[in-house]
């Protein structure tokens, strides 16, 4: 196999609802958009990408998944946080949701990710667009 060489920098951001769910989609906006780095699970292989999430203002990106494979996610730019805007993982950061793992993610601010999958990628259980909660109403 030849080594796959992909520029982030002049790669298109394709629609990320086709692997995240039509509730990636708000108001007509696509809120998750992809570059595929790569895609090698018809050879037995994982796909990469880098995600960008947007959320709408004032809103937060709440996903619920189960990792169908290995999920590496290093943080490149915003993070995810709680459901009242407050960050809990920044740039630099690195997360591994084995295989099996149910995880959720509130992403309140753009946030670039780079995702690679051992294998699949995660089961979608839901996503949706909710109000940024203020921090008293969560206690």
């Amino acid at each position: 196999m030849k080594s796959t060489r992909v520029s982030t920098a002049t790669t298109d951001w394709s629609p990320g609802s086709p692997i995240y769910g039509q509730g990636a989609v708000y108001e007509g906006r696509e809120l998750v958009q992809l570059k595929i780095l790569s895609d090698r699970r018809t050879s037995g292989g994982g796909m990469a990408y880098v995600v960008k999430f947007a959320p709408p203002q004032g809103k937060t990106i709440k996903i619920v998944a189960v990792a169908r494979s290995d999920e590496h996610v290093f943080n490149l730019e915003g993070g995810y946080g709680t459901r009242t805007g407050r960050p809990l993982r920044f740039p630099g950061d690195y997360t591994l949701n084995p295989k099996g793992q149910p995880h959720s993610a509130f992403i309140s601010a753009e946030t670039t990710s780079l995702v690679v999958y051992a294998g699949e990628p995660d089961e979608i259980r839901s996503i949706e667009v909710v109000d940024t909660m203020p921090p008293s109403e969560t206690s």
